[in-house]
């Protein structure tokens, strides 16, 4: 099996939990981490 990985930019923690919502129910994905960035930016 491939491995990928994948990175999401959302201003604000609501916007990344959406985004890492539909990542983990629409595909075979595991969530490592997120990372604050800065000026409300967050990297999931």
């Amino acid at each position: 099996m491939n491995n990928a990985l994948g990175l999401v930019e959302t201003k604000g923690l609501v916007g990344a939990i959406e985004a890492a919502d539909a990542m983990v129910k629409s595909a075979n994905v595991q969530l490592i981490g997120y990372e604050k960035i800065g000026s409300g930016l967050i990297t999931v």
